[in-house]
């Protein structure tokens, strides 16, 4: 993993948003012995971003390795905490995957299912950049906020 420069402008706003607040803090609660502390938030969340060549080079079906799971695990869990931060409901996902990267996450807000995603091919997740891996953390972090919103007696249950 190369350590890249500062995000562009335009990338540094992604970074201001809910979504992406709650994942950086994640990611450096993660850092136990202080390995990030020097690092920006673009070097630490670096893992996510995969180009369309990358892309093109991985196999079109892989297994996803544990640190490929974990980043998934990551980005869906960011997406809880933003929400809690908006609703007050604490939100987690919970995820299920074969061993060929196909499979289910589910965000749980108490017997509320707040988000359900069909994944498929997870060992080429990842984004072109920052500002459309925080476009989709936050378009995900809507829809669990509305579902939140529209059934608050069963997320709160």
């Amino acid at each position: 993993m190369l350590d890249t420069p500062d995000p562009s402008a335009a990338e540094a706003a992604a970074f201001e948003t809910p979504f992406m607040k709650a994942l950086v803090r994640l990611f450096r609660a993660q850092d136990q012995h202080g390995a990030w502390d020097r690092k920006t938030d673009a070097q630490v969340l670096q893992e996510y971003i995969v180009t369309k060549e990358q892309r093109r080079e991985m196999p079109i079906i892989g297994d996803p390795d544990p640190d490929i799971l974990w980043r998934i695990e990551m980005f869906y869990t960011a997406i809880g905490l933003a929400a809690e931060q908006k609703t007050g409901v604490i939100a987690g996902p919970m995820m299920k995957m074969s061993h060929e990267g196909f499979g289910r996450l589910v965000l749980l807000a108490g017997n509320l299912v707040a988000l359900s995603r069909h994944l498929r091919d997870v060992h080429r997740f990842g984004f072109d950049n920052f500002t459309k891996m925080a476009a989709e953390g936050e378009k995900y972090l809507t829809k669990t906020v509305e579902m939140i919103e529209a059934h608050p007696e069963v997320a709160q249950a």
